[in-house]
């Protein structure tokens, strides 16, 4: 049997990146659970994903799971993609055009584990976000919410113990987001690893999130619970137009 992910933990993130058109520079938490990042386009929230991710180097701060430390440039630490086990899930979804949908699933669960172990595994999560029978296909052949389920279903089959949500579900209509949504609230509520998700859309922060980070011009300006009265939700979809 493929194991659970070890315990959950804090993801802690302070990160500083300089560009000659922009400056990011953030620190926030993340608990077990969804931290929704709102903000303005180009506040940087997707360039935040990045550096948590590894993708992008950041030129300054340290980036923690626990005790486990992905970044710190003071110390000149920075720990590869794959040993991270971020799974990262983008509103293109980066499906392998040239593999099956069952061979997208499998390519994140590690290489030792047995080839049949891994295929029954992606087997039994294209069957839990009832795409089984795309198994034998490949992605241009899917629909837009087909694509999606493959492309979570590979994100939770390497058994992340990181999830990075950048705007996932909007381009699927209402009818398929609503019951992504709701799968996917459902997952991350018995895995309870860190999350972090990347909307303009009230309805997956309300849906999803339990606490909001907002960011504008590469800054955090505010943290708060998902339910804070003084944060509805009109006001966090004004502030992310």
């Amino acid at each position: 049997m493929i194991s659970r992910p070890e315990s959950a933990q804090k993801l802690e993130v302070r990160v500083a990146l300089h560009t000659r058109s922009f400056a990011l520079d953030v620190a926030f938490a993340v608990e077990p659970g969804v931290t929704v990042l709102f903000g303005p386009s180009g506040s940087g929230k997707s360039r935040t994903l990045a550096c948590i991710a590894g993708i992008v180097r950041p030129g300054g701060g340290r980036i923690t799971l626990g005790g486990d430390v992905w970044f710190d440039a003071s110390r000149a630490i920075e720990r590869p993609i794959h040993e991270r086990r971020v799974a990262y899930v983008f509103q293109t979804l980066a499906l392998f055009p040239h593999m099956t949908g069952l061979e997208n699933v499998a390519y994140g669960i590690a290489r030792d584990i047995p080839k049949a172990e891994r295929k029954a595994h992606a087997n039994e999560m294209l069957a839990r976000m009832r795409v089984a029978h795309l198994g034998t296909r490949k992605p241009q052949t899917f629909s837009g919410g087909e694509a999606q389920r493959v492309a979570l279903a590979r994100a939770f089959a390497m058994k992340p113990r990181v999830l990075l949500l950048d705007e996932p579900f909007s381009a699927l209509d209402s009818g398929v987001k609503v019951e992504l949504l709701a799968e996917v609230g459902e997952w991350l509520a018995r895995e309870r690893i860190p999350a972090v998700l990347v909307t303009h859309h009230a309805d997956e922060a309300a849906v999803l999130g339990e606490r909001v980070v907002l960011l504008d011009k590469g800054r955090v300006v505010r943290t708060a619970s998902i339910d804070d009265p003084t944060l509805s939700l009109p006001k966090i979809r004004a502030a992310a137009k």
